[in-house]
């Protein structure tokens, strides 16, 4: 096609850049070769196929326009998420020292996660039909509102008789901050499939890793900025994290297209969100106990337990948001690099199901040693604060690499699994059994933590862990049901623990395929 008549296709080169390539001859006009995805050895007849051949001008721009979407929304979507540490740890911090309850302060956050249930369901759909940059600004927009409703937070809400009212503001500020942080999420998510080759699965893997990973450090830095800000004044901290919201928005207003990320179909109805791949839907609910298992103990209790002087450890403020914070950096650099420094050591990169498996099964020590240590040690019961702290660190940080590992690997497969013309309706759905694990795993928690035993911490915190266990064992179980199994299960170069297998589901679509529509829909839509 000609170039003049090209430039109107400019959203298709955008996401098909790597199936593209120009030509410029010294008698003609400069053409754009669109190369089938079903021939794609086909060429244009005068054109050099010379390998060592170097790029035009025009390669280059069609290339750098395919990478800056993923630019501009991976630094909004990092951005984004200093701030969504960071206020978990200002509404934590400030209700905890104006004398709320674990459960109560688990019923504020548990509109934040309850959004999530509904809004990944809607934020698949609004990419699906008006594109990622419509679910980025509006979430950003939703953000805002959410953390500037704060200032609202009143301090004679913490009396007797009055707290009721903080549960509820504070609920509902959270929950805008839900809907935010989903909607945000899904573009950060969904961009890495739109620039990524069907057929460069180590190369996705590693972009999305990566991605994700840093999501994760940079929420741990919120976390620390959100401890640290408010020790020293709260409205000041609210402050702060409004003008890295602002800071995050222009780019995304001027350098994105409108049709990035929307599915060539319009027709998008309720049945087709609920009609997911085979895989997507068991990956789902494995997710919802993986997710379940860390929010069991990490995001009420934990605080709490580091905060407490009577039973727990007693730290102040900024030690608490400093030590939640480099859990969730380490835990986000693991994350980052774990194709390089620990799947492919074992020749276990690409991720299938049986890697997830694996993990999952090692994951599951974490959370029965913790258990038993707090229930029945007598470190924990005579408050043997060094050997405390050392258990705590220990533990929690062997829970840290393995779980993200686990996550890592979960967030490469449902990016793989995702049908690509629709991958935001796929991760929507995806992470909405996410939020729904959250949501578990935070009321379940606080319930815990706080009726296990009125008068002693240690049986509901380590009754979270027990039931962590349960959760990362059914992740595991659930995980088996997955059809992605082919290429076997190694332990480095030496030592294959299950052979490669090509006629394991031979007769089935790749992936699992679409659901059958005389079938049910999937785990996921039935519970």
């Amino acid at each position: 096609v000609d170039v003049g008549s090209a430039h109107g296709r400019q959203a298709s080169f955008e996401e098909t850049w790597d199936k593209a390539k120009v030509s410029q001859y010294p008698d003609q006009e400069p053409t754009v070769i669109i190369m089938s995805s079903a021939d794609p050895e086909a060429t244009d007849p005068g054109q050099s196929t010379d390998p060592e051949e170097p790029e035009t001008r025009q390669t280059f721009h069609e290339r750098y326009s395919a990478l800056k979407p993923f630019v501009i929304m991976s630094s909004s979507y990092l951005l984004y998420t200093v701030t969504d540490g960071a206020i978990r740890m200002i509404v934590l911090l400030h209700a905890y020292t104006s004398g709320f309850s674990a459960w109560e302060v688990a019923i504020m956050f548990s509109a934040y996660e309850c959004a999530g249930i509904f809004t990944n369901l809607a934020a698949g759909t609004m990419g699906a039909r008006w594109g990622i940059k419509t679910t980025l600004l509006t979430g950003l927009t939703l953000q805002l509102v959410g953390i500037g409703s704060l200032y609202g937070w009143q301090d004679s809400w913490s009396e007797d008789g009055q707290k009721w009212k903080a549960i509820v503001f504070v609920t509902m500020t959270q929950m805008l901050c839900g809907i935010a942080k989903d909607l945000t999420k899904l573009g950060g998510k969904t961009v890495t499939k739109l620039v990524t080759p069907d057929e460069k699965q180590s190369s996705l893997f590693k972009l999305v890793s990566l991605i994700t990973g840093w999501k994760n450090s940079l929420k741990g830095v919120g976390y620390f900025i959100g401890s640290a800000s408010i020790t020293y004044n709260y409205n000041f901290a609210l402050g702060l994290l409004l003008g890295l919201i602002l800071l995050a928005m222009p780019w995304a207003i001027i350098g994105l297209s409108d049709q990035l990320g929307r599915a060539r179909s319009k027709n998008l109805s309720l049945f087709e969100i609920f009609k997911q791949r085979y895989n997507v839907n068991i990956l789902s609910v494995s997710r919802f106990f993986l997710f379940g298992a860390r929010d069991m103990w990490f995001e009420v209790p934990l605080p709490f337990f580091l905060r407490d002087s009577v039973r727990g450890l007693g730290w102040s403020r900024p030690i608490t948001g400093l030590f939640l914070a480099l859990w969730i950096i380490g835990y986000g650099q693991v994350q980052s690099w774990t194709p390089q420094l620990a799947l492919q050591p074992l020749r276990q990169s690409p991720a299938n199901k049986l890697v997830a498996v694996f993990w999952n099964i090692i994951l599951i020590s974490s959370p029965v040693i913790m258990g038993g240590l707090i229930q029945s040690s007598s470190t924990f019961l005579d408050r043997n604060l060094p050997g405390m702290e050392a258990s705590m660190i220990v533990g929690l940080a062997w829970f840290a690499l393995v779980f993200a590992i686990n996550s890592s690997i979960h967030s490469y497969l449902i990016v793989r699994y995702a049908d690509g013309d629709k991958v935001a309706l796929n991760i929507g759905f995806y992470y909405t059994a996410n939020a729904m694990g959250r949501l578990t795993g935070t009321l379940v928690s606080g319930a815990l933590y706080s009726f296990v035993d009125r008068n002693n911490v240690l049986p509901g915190f380590a009754a979270c862990f027990w039931t962590s266990t349960a959760f990362v064992a059914a992740s595991a179980l659930v995980e088996c049901l997955l059809r992605d199994q082919e290429s076997g299960l190694k332990l480095g170069p030496c030592l294959t623990l299950i052979a490669p297998d090509d006629t394991i589901h031979k007769d089935t679509p790749k992936f699992g395929g679409a659901v059958d529509p005389d079938q049910p829909v999937g785990l996921v839509a039935l519970a």
